[in-house]
């Protein structure tokens, strides 16, 4: 499995939203990195329900969900580690760095959180 992309930022604990993608080929999109009291944990798509709950809409063993928390703070990590330093001009969101994995950073609106 592969991060297909990722939007870092600072959303309150929330991290990062990425997709997916599977040895398969499948695209899943919607996942998050959440900080929480043990440090980054990746939480999984959800839909707003009628009663203004979220549910997960993806769900894995846990087995499958360590791996995948394996691989999405190694694409984070390593895209806020192994960034360039900027150069003495303004100082860009680390988002906007050039990542040394090859994750793609696209261009990211309100439209694409889930709440």
């Amino acid at each position: 499995m592969d991060i297909e992309r990722m939007n870092k930022g600072q959303w309150g604990k929330l991290r990062a939203f990425f997709d997916l993608k599977t040895n398969d080929g499948f695209v899943i999109k919607g996942f998050k990195l959440v900080e929480g009291i043990s440090g980054l944990f990746v939480g999984m798509p959800s839909t707003q329900g009628k009663d203004g709950e979220y549910y997960d809409t993806v769900f894995a063993d846990k087995e499958l969900r360590d791996e995948l928390q394996q691989v999405a703070i190694r694409a984070y990590g390593q895209e806020s580690v192994g960034s360039p330093s900027p150069s003495n001009s303004e100082m860009p969101p680390p988002q906007e760095s050039q990542p040394s994995e090859p994750t793609k950073n696209t261009e990211f609106s309100d439209d694409d959180i889930p709440f």
